[in-house]
């Protein structure tokens, strides 16, 4: 069984810019600091699904 993959897009423009596996454990949706190239600065990136 493959792993199913979820977007983080960012909070500021919207855009997709990363993709992981999906981990089944965790209840609340992530959410990191990255680096946004659209809007060329880190930003806070949230799971999308």
């Amino acid at each position: 069984m493959s792993k199913k993959k979820v977007s983080l897009a960012c909070s500021v423009c919207g855009s997709r810019n990363y993709t992981i596996a999906e981990n089944l454990n965790r209840k609340e949706r992530l959410e990191v600091k990255k680096f946004c190239r659209y809007c060329g600065q880190h930003t806070l990136h949230r799971e999308t699904r």
